[in-house]
């Protein structure tokens, strides 16, 4: 029964079983977010913007109010909730394909005014709902459906570095990158999370975690392969930690 308790779900989850592919880093970080909220106490006047994308039903997945955007576009959405509702706490889930492709604008702007609002970017270096695509971050050489010999620099340019486009802009607050492959990784980007919603309840600034995540169908690997594969390259690619914190400690 103690056991049973300590684990229990997330009340900010709602009881739908999640339909992420197996190995999926989705429903990890669906969890921590939930379990951000809990302790924060925010549940009741949490809202979600949900993307284009693998979560577009993510809204499904958390108890809070929610609702989805136009590709890219979360960000606007999120915006026009918080103004109109500066009460309420508004946070955005998107994944590399809506936020660093369709969505730059909408995610530069954001930052760049300081909105008042929090976003969680998925980044696993390919298009994952429309079947695999070269994504904005896939990775030099990483074969594709629309890049099968491989990234090419000359042809498709380079992978966007979403932070360090970022954290020049003076609205940030708060912006760090990480993972989520080992239980420290898992920990540490809680912090990060509670950080980024710290940012927003005290009216600091915008807040952004990017946490680089698995996506084993398309990069035809097993779980565990694509793990490694990620600790491997993406890590190399996309170097983690903190990159502004204007928000200092939080419990």
């Amino acid at each position: 029964m103690a056991y049973a308790e300590r684990f229990k779900a997330p009340t900010s989850l709602s009881e739908k079983e999640f339909t992420y592919c197996p190995g999926c880093s989705h429903g990890i970080v669906h969890r921590l977010i939930a379990e951000v909220i809990d302790e924060l106490e925010i549940q009741g006047k949490t809202i979600m913007v949900a993307p284009v994308g693998c979560s577009v039903f993510a809204y499904e997945f958390f108890d809070v109010d929610g609702t989805v955007a136009a590709h890219g576009r979360a960000p606007a959405v999120a915006t026009g909730i918080k103004r109109a509702s500066p009460d309420n706490v508004v946070f955005t889930y998107q994944g590399d394909g809506d936020l660093a492709a369709i969505g730059t604008a909408e995610i530069i702007h954001a930052a760049n005014r300081g909105e008042r609002i929090t976003t969680i970017f998925i980044n696993n270096a390919i298009y994952g709902m429309t079947g695999g695509q070269m994504a904005p971050t896939t990775l030099l050489g990483m074969k594709t459906t629309t890049t099968p010999y491989g990234r090419r620099e000359n042809i498709e340019g380079y992978p966007i570095h979403v932070s360090e486009v970022l954290k020049e802009l003076s609205g940030v607050a708060f912006l760090a990158r990480t993972k989520v492959t080992t239980p420290q990784d898992v920990i540490k980007t809680k912090k990060y999370l509670k950080k980024a919603f710290y940012a927003q309840l005290n009216n600091i600034g915008f807040g952004l975690v990017e946490v680089l995540s698995t996506c084993p169908t398309n990069w035809g690997l097993t779980p565990i392969e694509s793990m490694k594969w990620l600790e491997d390259n993406m890590v190399k690619e996309f170097p983690l930690g903190v990159y502004v914190d204007k928000v200092g400690d939080v419990r």
